[in-house]
Parts: C-alpha cells; sequence; structure tokens
C-alpha cells in the first residue's frame, strides 16, 4: 500500500469547564467532547523525499508549523522508521482557527493513517500517548466519538454517541487559543458547567437537559473580545435552537435543534450573512 484517505473529523465542546492552571503552564480542564461530521480529508503517499504538507487552502502552514508536518515527523521519530518520505494533501473543509480542533483532527489522521500505511500496528493507547506530545486536542481526535476529557484533555473517558443537529456559525475572524486562554480569569467565572447533571441528561438521550447543561466559561473572554459571538448565540436561539454555545475558545458558535426544518431555516438565514455556515450531525464512527 503506498497511500491511504483517512477522514478527519471536526470537534466541538458541549462543556468546557477550568479548573485552575497548571504547574506546567497548562490550564486542568473539564470538557465533554463531540466529534461532528465535518470532515477533513488526508492523503498520504509515501515518496522517497521529505515530508510534505499540500493544500488549496492557502490558510494552513505547509512546512513544520502545521500540525499534520508534526505528527509526520514525530511518528517516523518514535518508531525508528527511517524512509520519512511522504506527501500529506490535507483537503480542507473544517475552517481554520474557529475552535472545531482542525489542526488537531489533521494530526490525529496522519498518526493513524501512517499507523496504517506503514504497518506499524500501534495500538490505540500508544497512538493516544503520541497525540499528547503535539497538541491537547490530538487524543480526543485520535479516540473520537464522544468523550470527557480532563488534565489538559488528554485523560479520556469515552462516552456514548447521542445523533444530534447541529448548526455551526462561524464569524470572518479567527481567534488564538493561547491569547484566550491567558486571558481568561477563573474567579470572574459567574457559572461553572455541570458536567454531572450533563452526563445524567446524555445517558438518558434526554435532549431537554443535554441542551439546558450545555456551557463553556472561555465564552466571557472570547464575547468582551467580539460581542458579536453573543449576537448569534442569542439568534440561533432565536430561531428554534435548544440552546447555543461557542465551542472551543471560539470564535464558531453552534445551536442545537430537534427540529430539522428550523435548523434548515436557521441556516439559509445566517448564509446570508456569513460564508462559513454548516449543518452537520453528529459524526459516527465507521
Amino acid at each position: 500500500m503506498n497511500s491511504i484517505t483517512i477522514e478527519a473529523p471536526a470537534k466541538i465542546n458541549l462543556t468546557l469547564d477550568i479548573k485552575g492552571k497548571r504547574d506546567d503552564g497548562y490550564h486542568e480542564l473539564e470538557t465533554v467532547m463531540h466529534q461532528i461530521d465535518l470532515l477533513d480529508y488526508i492523503k498520504i503517499e509515501k515518496t522517497n523525499e521529505n515530508i510534505s504538507i499540500q493544500s488549496e487552502n492557502t490558510q494552513i502552514p505547509n512546512n513544520e508549523e502545521n500540525l499534520a508536518y508534526k505528527a509526520a515527523e514525530l511518528f517516523f521519530q518514535k518508531n525508528g522508521i527511517k524512509r520519512k518520505g511522504v506527501n500529506i494533501f490535507i483537503q480542507k473543509n473544517i475552517p481554520v482557527g474557529a475552535g472545531l480542533a482542525g489542526g488537531s483532527t489533521n494530526a490525529a489522521g496522519v498518526l493513524k493513517g501512517l499507523n496504517q500505511l506503514y504497518a506499524v500496528n500501534l495500538d490505540q493507547k500508544s497512538l493516544l500517548k503520541l497525540g499528547e506530545y503535539i497538541g491537547s486536542d490530538v487524543p480526543f481526535c485520535i479516540m473520537g466519538g464522544t468523550a470527557l476529557a480532563k488534565g489538559r484533555g488528554e485523560v479520556l473517558t469515552p462516552i456514548n454517541t447521542q445523533k444530534l443537529t447541529i448548526l455551526l456559525v462561524k464569524p470572518k475572524y479567527q481567534l488564538s487559543t493561547a491569547e484566550i486562554y491567558k486571558n481568561f480569569a477563573i474567579d470572574k467565572v459567574e457559572e461553572n458547567p455541570n458536567n454531572g447533571a450533563f452526563l445524567e441528561a446524555w445517558n438518558n438521550n434526554d435532549i431537554i437537559n443535554i441542551t439546558s447543561n450545555i456551557a463553556n466559561v472561555l465564552e466571557s473572554v472570547s464575547i468582551a473580545k467580539y460581542p458579536e459571538i453573543a449576537n448569534i448565540k442569542n439568534k440561533l436561539k432565536n430561531l428554534g435552537a435548544l440552546n447555543a454555545i461557542m465551542s472551543g475558545s471560539g470564535p464558531t458558535v453552534f445551536g442545537i435543534f430537534n427540529d430539522r426544518k428550523r435548523a434548515l431555516n436557521a441556516h439559509n438565514y445566517f448564509k446570508e450573512q456569513y460564508q462559513e455556515v454548516f449543518l452537520v450531525s453528529s459524526y459516527i464512527k465507521r
């Protein structure tokens, strides 16, 4: 086998809580992550040259700054593979700098793809460990589905996946994850997500209480910089979303609907104002 193509799903944070600052400089998280069927496609080809990144999307770096490049470099290094030539083609559908783990899911896709392409056959635990070296969201993107993540995101407890109808709206700007976390002040959080109540509702497939318990403590930081995020949230709810929050460090906002017709109407409304609007469902692992 000389090439392989991997699906790389986006993720949203159904809840995101920050418990404090860690000694290593990262924040202690408690978040429910959920994959959606907004997909990048990663085609990996063996070559005799070096690692190369190619994409029609000019917003992503095509060098060692790209997490997909870092993933390939790390995979070869840790597994003692001398022939390091590989072309990585990224068909980019996930918005860049959106709080949807676009870079992390690309890195996860490269790790999984190289594992198959070179028949290294690492188990999931070993792949997750590699993912930790690259970024906080990469282990979840390797595991996939839905999970409660703790630590800096690497301590994962998988939970069953519910099928949700989700509308994503991304404003035209990008937000820096590092900047949002830097400006976060734990003493200014007015209300933390109740992950216990969320998980109970999730396990009972109780869509009303699921949506009433989605929350993100980073919203206040991002909204202080871009009040438009709050306007999108409110408009999603006015158009029929059971609830709406920002994903990750933003700026993407998502609403959860229990009526697809309302979701489609909301999609059409936002599409008149924003370029990056996506009506999606939960990603079911194949």
